[in-house]
């Protein structure tokens, strides 16, 4: 067909709003109330996620193109540019290429100079190559394949290739040395047995298309960036979904996606970014690792040793972590010490892929596995898309930022729901944790708006420095240290913790300025609703923390808005509603903990002093009086100051 002026109208304008939504929000508002940590990586500010009209484009002149069809063990070439060897054939000039017909052993080879743009059509091509790659793209400037519209187009690879010294690092069913654009609304499956699916040395975009891939290893893979914009992907992978791993320049190694809607089911990573991952919009159901059920961590804090073994067949161990009341392996007394790497009993696979050359994929042994949904080396950068996360590893992980602005996350972790090395920041969004270890964690969190719902089986919220080193002490274990510089600070938002460890733990300082918190704390003593290890103060916004007494604290004396920590005088059951109304029986605060509890911090702009307040849960009805800026009758050992949480909250003390 001929490109129309509509199409290429269409295609512009795609971009220039693709190019526009890359860089805007690129930077923190100068308002923002995030504490900057020592953390100095890569940022979304950093990458150029945009992405051309031509990358869009779909259409082509067919009068001018070449055709080549594939037929009874060869190949008809009509026109210049390409010949053929049985069912082989090599494009070596720069042009427009139509793909059709069967191969049942054959290839496509791209070899021209170093500046040829070179269209490759996929009109219904179904080719088969038993030792090579399908596909392979050893020399050009860039190379786009464009799926026609209504076409089933199948490449598939064999178990083992038979490499040359020219072609010695492919290791992909499709493997592209230039740069590779996939567009075009057709279907393309790639069956990748030997190991990667769709490989560009160079930069990987995809505008459309819909997008089949069943890997032995990885299933898509940009060295320098892979940018997506649409299509609809379905990928089962052997070891990680979507991957960037240029290591050597801050502004490469990254993936942005703006929309598509996606299907991954990985062993390892599903999304794992060199530098930056950042999500603009689209819809993602994701599993790694064989989902929560099997989870990296048990319930009382140490290495689950089964978890590697049930990666690939969807199942949990018979020790995967779960809520308390679903497994009964409860936080209950003492932090259990953590294990020694001679303890955890876990066999760390090697992979296969041990190629050491320049341009291959994979550069150096994996020595641990790791099962997260969202990595990053320097950011996750979240601003859209709809989210549903089933991960036996960390559901959103960096080693560096992770910055939430909107989007919708619905997350069932078998560790940490969220964790950062440095700072985690929500201004905007919907964060709904369901099942995690840890729920949140970072050096440094700010809540400055948002959603928040968190269920953990120890810390919701945890802040402390330190970082997850992935190391066989415990695979995708979070190895805090306490320190000083760590902070919790929440100023808007709504945030709802069911935590069986601390509610919210920072082993630095606290402070809350506004938003609305609701928090249904531990069942045990050892734990507090809140954990702090310097200060808290509060300033503005409401407050409810319910949990057991023993190490309950409550807000510190530097606050300027009154605050009161409370025990009543016995326990009170689960489900039972919670009331706090003033001396004219106006009901001021409300909650209703799912869990037994006995101590109670609230805090609210229409408490008042020398003022009576009534507290109301179940049988049970106690006065309190306003007679300072923290009131309180706690005997707890805690009150006035914070034990802290140690290594991941209430590991240690």
């Amino acid at each position: 067909m001929k490109i129309s002026d509509t199409k290429k109208l269409a295609a512009i304008t795609a971009a220039f709003f693709i190019t526009v939504t890359a860089f805007s929000g690129c930077s923190e508002s100068a308002n923002s109330s995030q504490t900057t940590s020592s953390v100095s990586q890569a940022a979304k500010s950093d990458i150029d996620a945009s992405i051309a009209a031509e990358d869009i484009d779909v259409g082509y002149d067919e009068e001018s193109s070449v055709g080549i069809t594939f037929s009874d063990g060869s190949a008809t070439i009509s026109g210049e540019g390409a010949t053929a060897e049985g069912e082989t054939v090599t494009i070596s000039q720069a042009g427009t290429y139509i793909l059709s017909g069967t191969a049942t052993n054959g290839r496509i080879i791209v070899s021209a100079d170093k500046s040829a743009e070179i269209k490759l059509i996929f009109n219904g091509v179904d080719i088969t190559c038993a030792d090579n790659a399908p596909l392979l793209v050893s020399k050009a400037k860039k190379v786009y394949i464009v799926l026609e519209d209504g076409t089933e187009n199948v490449l598939t690879d064999g178990a083992s290739y038979s490499l040359g010294e020219d072609d010695s690092n492919t290791d992909g069913a499709i493997f592209s040395k230039a740069d590779l654009t996939i567009n075009g609304s057709g279907t393309l499956t790639v069956n990748a047995n030997y190991k990667h699916g769709i490989v560009s040395k160079d930069d990987l975009v995809i505008t459309d298309g819909n997008i089949n891939v069943t890997s032995a290893s990885t299933a898509i893979e940009g060295k320098d960036s892979v940018k997506i914009s649409g299509g609809t992907f379905n990928i089962s992978a052997g070891t990680n979904g979507i991957k960037s791993t240029n290591t050597e320049a801050s502004d490469k190694g990254f993936i942005s996606v703006t929309g598509g809607t996606f299907t991954v089911v990985a062993n390892n990573d599903a999304f794992e970014a060199e530098t930056v991952l950042s999500i603009e919009g689209g819809s993602f159901d994701i599993t790694t690792g064989g989902g929560s059920a099997n989870a990296s961590m048990k319930s009382d804090g140490t290495p689950n040793s089964d978890w590697q073994n049930n990666m690939g067949n969807g199942g949990g161990g018979p020790n995967g972590m779960g809520r308390p009341d679903d497994n009964g392996n409860g936080m209950g007394g003492e932090p259990p010490a953590m294990p020694t790497a001679d303890d955890t009993g876990l066999t760390i696979e090697t992979t296969a892929n041990t190629t050491t050359g320049s341009d291959s994929t994979d550069t150096s042994d994996s020595t641990s596995t790791s099962a997260k949904a969202l990595k990053a080396g320097s950011e996750v950068n979240i601003s859209g898309g709809e989210f549903k996360i089933d991960s036996a590893d960390d559901s959103v992980h960096s080693n560096g930022n992770i910055v939430i602005k909107g989007g919708s996350i619905s997350a069932a972790s078998g560790d940490d729901g969220m964790h950062a090395n440095g700072n985690l920041t929500i201004s905007e969004g919907t964060i709904d944790i369901t099942k995690s270890y840890e729920g949140i964690e970072g050096s440094i969190v700010t809540i400055d708006g948002g959603t928040i719902s968190v269920v953990s089986s120890d810390d919701g919220i945890n802040c402390a420095g330190g970082s997850d080193t992935g190391s066989t002490d415990r695979m995708g274990a979070d190895q805090f240290s306490a320190q000083e510089g760590v902070e919790l600070n929440i100023n808007g938002g709504t945030v709802t913790i069911d935590a069986d460890g601390d509610g919210l733990d920072s082993n630095g300082n606290f402070t809350m300025a506004g938003g609305v918190v609701y928090v249904c704390g531990p069942t045990n003593g050892g734990n507090g609703a809140l954990d702090y290890n310097g200060t808290a103060t509060v300033t503005g916004g409401t407050l409810i923390a319910c949990g057991a007494v023993g190490m309950e604290e409550g807000f510190g004396d530097t606050s300027t808005q009154y605050s009161v920590l409370h025990d009543l005088g016995s326990t009170v059951s689960a489900n039972e509603k919670l009331t706090i109304t003033d001396s004219d029986g106006k009901e001021i605060l409300n909650f209703t903990p799912t869990k037994t509890w006995q101590s109670v911090v609230f805090t609210s702009a229409d408490l008042k002093e020398g003022e009576t307040y009534t507290i109301t849960a179940g049988s049970q009805s106690e006065t309190v009086t306003i007679d300072g800026i923290v009131t309180s009758n706690s005997t707890g050992m805690s009150f006035g100051g914070g034990h802290g949480g140690g290594p991941g909250g209430g590991r240690g003390f």
